[in-house]
């Protein structure tokens, strides 16, 4: 479907909006998606978390971006409190 917030690799940001991906409507998306199954949300997000440091480091190794704010990017998000 063309109006879903996917990742355009290797750069990982949203097909969509261009917002870093996982972005907001996206992160609701994956929320909804795997609202029974939370443990398969961080293996699923880890996984991807992994493919985006590699894609990132190819395309740039200079820049690859700082690993905690990777890791808040993709596996932050789901473990804070919800308002």
């Amino acid at each position: 479907m063309p109006s879903e917030h996917l990742p355009l690799r290797p750069l990982w940001l949203c097909r969509r909006c261009g917002q870093p991906w996982p972005c907001g409507p996206a992160r609701l998306a994956l929320v909804s998606e795997y609202r029974d199954d939370r443990v398969s949300l961080f293996l699923y997000l880890a996984g991807l978390l992994h493919e985006a440091i590699e894609d990132l480091h190819r395309l740039n190794p200079s820049t690859t971006g700082d690993v905690p704010d990777l890791f808040d990017r993709f596996l932050g998000w789901p473990i804070r409190p919800q308002a």
